[in-house]
């Protein structure tokens, strides 16, 4: 319909209850960002016994208000107020389901969703990790009886697994609940040794056999402390956290080494409520920033969690199980808007092309490119499934809503019309990758985020050759 209405030379127009949204998506953030104007703002804050605490007021919207305000801070010492401290818990990460293993290999390895499919259903067809088209991160109570066994065979992880060895195994109700499985638990090791495996399949191995013996490690006690300060009668505020029980986050420890400074724990040197002395205040000038562009991590999430752009609470609870498509499709969908040239890759960043934004403005009609159409069948289905909504009436409603848009599709009296340009050529594989150093002969050719290098780099090998 849409391609005989408004496309040209022939070419599809293509259009889908699942592909059209998240193109959206990717168009509205797009629009979003070429709309934004950046305004600028003010902090206050001032140092005291090397720590920066931040006025609780929050921004300024101008610079002449900050400097009243920093003249009136530097006209008396720092005093502080209150210091407490409250203790925590931080548990393991869930275990691992498709769409949470496709994001993670996406933010470190830059694997597009696909990629990742790819690589651990190929574990999967070497016995090497189970089922990995699911949505969910539970295991049901089944499994627990064989946990010994495939921690036993996770022979390269002996000196993580070597601790929960001859113990009974904790059995949390965040890991072990059958309520929570339909057809296949979450993606985990089988014990089955990985042999002939590529680099590749090992980061992803890698990922997937240190999330599950993270479940079975102690959680990690945290202690978080909050310092409040006062300045004529203006209060400041800093808190950090300290680790006082890593626990599980020993499995991640060589994770945590990597982790950029500024999203580092801050350990707070001890203050004591009542004491005071000089500061140093300043004011920083920012601006407001833009959303940012939808790297394929950040869609896939957006994809599993569409319901937060519904309106609707009884939707959005069907969309937060369901979201838009499904595990096992949400990469090939992606890959479909790259394919019909929707779609194209700026670094990390997913943008949309010229076709890809005029066949948004083009369809009118809402229902098709927003999330709600996923939700209000999915909803409706679940219903005739538990018998409390009548087969025939859905059927009855979707005809009319195809013959409303039919109509309103027929009557545009618009002159939009665009030709759809050629699709992109398949990706030409790269011949690098996987092929024997040439520098060491042990290792294979490994991708980066800057250059090729080798599997063997932990071993000394040096081998780097730039994009």
């Amino acid at each position: 319909l849409y391609t005989q209405k408004y496309g040209q030379n022939k070419q599809v127009l293509s259009i889908g209850r699942v592909q059209t949204p998240t193109l959206a998506l990717i168009v509205n953030r797009q629009w979003e960002i070429e709309n934004f104007k950046p305004e600028l703002y003010w902090e206050l804050k001032t140092v005291y016994c090397e720590t920066t605490f931040s006025a609780t007021k929050g921004k300024f919207a101008s610079k002449e208000e900050a400097l009243n305000f920093l003249e009136t801070v530097k006209q008396s010492d720092f005093t502080v107020t209150e210091v407490s401290s409250k203790k925590g818990t931080e548990y393991a990460p869930r275990l691992f389901d498709l769409a949470s293993l496709q994001v993670e290999c996406n933010k470190k390895f830059g694997y597009s969703a696909d990629e990742t499919l790819k690589l651990v259903q190929s574990l999967y067809e070497k016995k090497i990790t189970t089922y990995p088209r699911v949505d969910t991160t539970y295991l049901s109570d089944d499994v627990y009886p064989k946990c010994p066994a495939i921690l036993e065979g996770l022979r390269d992880y002996i000196s993580l697994t070597a601790p929960l060895k001859g113990i009974k195994l904790p059995k949390s109700k965040k890991v072990f609940d059958t309520s929570k499985i339909t057809d296949h638990h979450a993606i985990i090791p089988t014990g089955v040794y990985p042999q002939h495996v590529t680099e590749q399949e090992r980061l992803v191995f890698d990922f997937v056999a240190r999330r599950f013996i993270a479940v079975f490690y102690p959680d990690c006690k945290i202690s978080t402390t909050t310092i409040l300060g006062e300045v004529n009668k203006i209060e400041f505020k800093v808190t950090g956290k300290q680790i006082l029980e890593p626990g599980w986050r020993i499995i991640f420890s060589k994770e945590r080494q990597e982790v950029k400074e500024e999203d580092e724990e801050r350990t707070l040197p001890l203050f004591v409520k009542g004491e005071s002395g000089s500061h140093i205040p300043g004011i920083n000038e920012k601006q407001t920033q833009p959303p940012k562009s939808y790297p394929e991590a950040t869609l896939l999430r957006a994809m599993e969690t569409a319901g937060k752009w519904v309106d609707n609470e009884e939707l959005r609870d069907v969309l937060k199980e369901n979201g838009i498509g499904r595990p096992s499709t949400r990469a090939n969908i992606i890959e479909t808007l790259f394919k019909r040239n929707y779609i194209r890759k700026e670094k990390k960043n997913l943008i949309a092309t010229p076709v890809g934004v005029s066949l948004i403005e083009t369809i009118q009609e809402d229902l098709l490119k927003s999330a709600e159409l996923t939700g209000v069948w999915e909803k409706k289905l679940r219903g005739i499934e538990k018998k409390t909504y009548d087969a025939r009436q859905f059927l009855d409603e979707l005809k009319q809503m195809v013959s409303g848009i039919v109509k309103n599709v027929l009557a545009d009296t618009t002159c939009h019309r665009f030709t759809i340009a050629p699709e992109a050529a398949e990706p030409k594989p790269d011949g690098l990758i996987n092929s024997s150093c040439p520098l060491c002969g042990k290792g294979v050719v490994i991708k980066g985020k800057t250059a090729y290098g080798c599997s063997e780099w932990k071993n000394g090998c040096t081998y780097r050759k730039p994009f």
